[in-house]
């Protein structure tokens, strides 16, 4: 007789590189191949607490800084917990399943994987304290101690995602999950057979959000580019995007990027429309050119692209990358018309990821972050 595996109720926390808010997102999962997705939500940021994670983040800029602002990042990783906590205690009463797990993954303040650091803002102590739930925070660490880069971590829920997209939709491999964030990373899935590390293989190939988010917030009294509203309005320099290109150059897609890999310096003698426009045509010619390098890579035909994330909202920007592509066989769709929401895939993730940590499954993979083998990670705290 088959034992069924247990299904574990999961609550998964995000807060990416725009650093606007937290996406929380409940789902119920055994960890392999079972899912379904029970509530998400977004709670933004009050602004004090939103310039006070970018101005952080923008001091911290080497491993050296961590100790100068040791006590910045203590007193700011204190009220980001208890921020979580509250949501947490308020999304919990309006579900009817008791919550197993609590996946947290913290806002990352800095992010180097050379030298094997990446600090995320978030107590799982004192949230496990808060909540009286068991909390799995720290999910980098134990990737780069392996000697792998620490990031992307969603691939092995992007690779379940695909599974339910062949199953429910006949969607056909090979089939790509790009997450168009800060950061965009991208899941190759060549097919759904067992044996992850011949199957599937995952980058971080480019800018998402973070160049234009951060020009944005440069010129205006708002966080992004709305729909890609700015871009639209202004005129892309072609001499000065045709520089930028020439001069930037990932020569391998080995390693895991932070927005800091990337300056928009180039723009600054740009209006604030040209500029948004050049950014965006920018990151949409970096996307495409990294989703045509490791299709290459990989051998592995570009048939089925699937986005999700914050930037698949972006019109200027998805319809630049698809220009770039200039490929009438390449569908390109949104995750959202597969019963998915695109915004919350990362919080789903990690709400996943939480249920495999705690039962010691692995999360990363040598073809994801260049670990020397598949490892679990994530710390498992429980203090109530």
């Amino acid at each position: 007789m088959i034992m069924k595996k247990k299904i574990y109720t999961s609550l998964g926390l995000m807060s990416g590189t725009s650093m606007d808010g937290v996406d929380l997102s409940v789902i119920k999962s055994d960890g392999y191949d079972e899912f379904s997705s029970i509530l998400n939500t977004y709670r933004e940021f009050d602004n004090d607490l939103y310039k006070q994670l970018i101005d952080l983040r923008d001091k911290i800029s080497n491993s050296e800084d961590l100790k100068i602002y040791s006590d910045d990042l203590k007193n700011l990783e204190k009220k980001f917990t208890l921020f979580n906590a509250k949501i947490i205690n308020n999304v919990m009463q309006d579900v009817d399943e008791e919550i197993d797990l609590v996946g947290f993954h913290g806002q990352t303040i800095f992010h180097n994987s050379k030298i094997k650091v990446s600090k995320q803002l978030g107590d799982g102590k004192l949230l496990s304290s808060l909540i009286k739930k068991i909390v799995v925070n720290n999910f980098r660490q134990n990737d780069l101690d392996h000697d792998g880069q620490g990031a992307p971590l969603t691939p092995i829920f992007h690779y379940l995602i695909s599974k339910i997209l062949k199953n429910k939709f006949k969607i056909d491999y090979p089939l790509s999950v790009v997450n168009i964030g800060g950061i965009t990373n991208a899941t190759q899935i060549k097919d759904a057979l067992n044996n992850l590390n011949q199957n599937f293989f995952a980058y971080d190939i480019a800018p998402g959000n973070c160049l234009i988010d951060e020009w944005v917030r440069m010129h205006v009294n708002t966080r992004y580019d709305k729909n890609g509203n700015y871009a639209r309005s202004g005129k892309v320099d072609n001499l000065i995007l045709n520089q930028a290109i020439d001069n930037f150059e990932l020569k391998s897609f080995n390693n895991s990027l932070d927005v800091k890999d990337f300056d928009l310096s180039f723009a600054k003698g740009l209006s604030f429309e040209n500029g948004c426009a050049t950014l965006t045509k920018f990151t949409a010619f970096l996307i495409s050119n990294g989703l045509e390098k490791i299709s290459k890579k990989n051998n592995i035909s570009l048939k089925n692209i699937i986005l999700c994330g914050g930037g698949r909202k972006n019109s200027f920007l998805i319809r630049s990358i698809k220009e770039f592509l200039d490929n009438s066989d390449i569908r390109i769709k949104d995750i959202d018309n597969y019963n998915f929401d695109g915004n919350f895939i990362e919080s789903q993730a990690f709400a996943f990821l939480a249920i495999r940590a705690y039962l010691n499954l692995p999360i990363t993979f040598p073809n994801t972050t260049r670990c020397k083998e598949s490892v679990s990670g994530g710390q498992i705290q429980k203090n109530f």
